[in-house]
């Protein structure tokens, strides 16, 4: 199978992924932090040398900074519901994605106000003005995403969070399809959140989101329970990363996440990026050359998209054609991407598209491959 929905999950995952997990399962397998004996004191330190490591990697002022979430959706709702309170004002982009446009909008009927701010293809400058466009008195957040999950389209996550935090603003940044390619350092980038699952760029497995927080705001909680700390108390703990991290932790997974971790560092970020960018614009550059077929961003470039594409083969269902390539064992992703803004700020809310995305491990034989088999799809 030609797998190209690597923007969903990806897949395969680093060698060395499936043998962590079976023996965290056979040798790590008791709860971190709740025992004093020596299998757990095992999967306490894999939890810890993972969450050092995705510091080190993001740029994380320490490891405690990193918080374990059962996924991406989950963190972007702990910033959300954790900031905002009846009277504040958010502001989002018109490239969100589910995870934040309905979290968003359960809060306004809760009283929260809330303003969407246009993503100008290419312009940062269009962008960054829409933003300001947006801003009130009252604006307490600015969430975005660093790039569209349909569009690949980058918004320019510097400046945003330059101009929220020259307002007394915080920022946070849904970073599912970025993060693991595109640059993202606690260091240097002015963002207060940062949110992302660890089964994409990542490369770990699903199940599993990490939630890096940059500030001192005390976030409200959105799930209370056992931490393992301070039980003797009914109130939760307001230390990091306890106070965020209910429940026991997903150990197999954060124990495959470290794998995917080291083999990032291994190949470097830098060169999977190169990798992926162009085996995608080699796909843009075919698909533009095939008349039926229509893209909606310019050329991809690692200035301003991530390496994802979209498009449509005339007026033929998307979900079509995805069944299509499918019965040439290619694997794509059609429909609406559970992003509905995006798709009514690109006119493309009536079709959906289909979506292409590579990986590491994605060759130039299979993206040829994809191409062979979308000629043969198109007639």
């Amino acid at each position: 199978m030609i797998y190209l929905d690597n923007a969903a999950t990806t897949w395969p995952k680093p060698p060395g992924t499936a043998a962590v997990i079976a023996d965290v399962i056979a040798n790590r397998g008791a709860n971190p932090g709740r025992g004093h004996y020596k299998m757990a004191e095992l999967s306490s330190e894999t939890v810890y040398r993972c969450r050092c490591r995705a510091a080190e990697f993001f740029g994380a002022k320490a490891p405690e900074n990193v918080i374990f979430t059962p996924s991406c959706t989950q963190s972007i709702n702990y910033v959300l519901k954790g900031v905002l309170s009846a009277g504040d004002h958010v502001i989002i982009s018109d490239m969100e994605h589910n995870a934040v446009t309905r979290p968003v909008m359960q809060l306004a009927r809760r009283g929260v106000q809330f303003s969407v701010a246009k993503v100008h293809e290419g312009d940062p400058d269009a962008t960054v003005a829409e933003f300001r466009r947006c801003l009130r008195v009252n604006t307490k957040l600015i969430f975005c995403t660093h790039a569209s999950n349909v569009f690949g389209i980058k918004l320019p996550i510097d400046r945003i969070g330059q101009l929220a935090h020259r307002n007394g603003i915080l920022f946070g940044v849904d970073c599912a399809q970025s993060a693991g390619t595109a640059p993202l350092d606690l260091r240097t980038l002015p963002a207060d959140f940062l949110c992302m699952p660890a089964h994409k760029g990542l490369y770990g497995t699903t199940g599993l989101g990490l939630l890096i927080i940059n500030c001192q705001v005390p976030l409200a909680t959105v799930i209370e329970g056992g931490t393992g700390s301070l039980s003797g108390v009914n109130t939760q703990p307001d230390f990091l990363p306890d106070r965020f991290e209910s429940g026991t932790l997903n150990v197999p997974a954060i124990a495959a996440l470290d794998v995917g971790l080291r083999f990032i560092q291994s190949e470097t970020r830098q060169r999977i990026e190169q990798h992926e960018m162009k085996l995608i614009t080699t796909a843009y550059d075919a698909i533009s050359q095939m008349p039926q077929c229509r893209l909606y961003t310019s050329r991809p470039d690692s200035e301003t998209h991530v390496p994802l594409l979209s498009f449509n083969v005339g007026d033929t269902p998307s979900d079509e054609i995805a069944e299509k390539l499918g019965q040439h064992d290619v694997a794509v992703r059609a429909g609406l991407h559970c992003a509905g803004e995006a798709h009514r700020a690109m006119g493309t809310q009536k079709t959906g598209t289909v979506r292409v995305c590579p990986s590491a491990f994605t060759s130039t034989e299979e993206m040829n491959g994809f191409l062979s088999a979308l000629l043969a799809v198109i007639g």
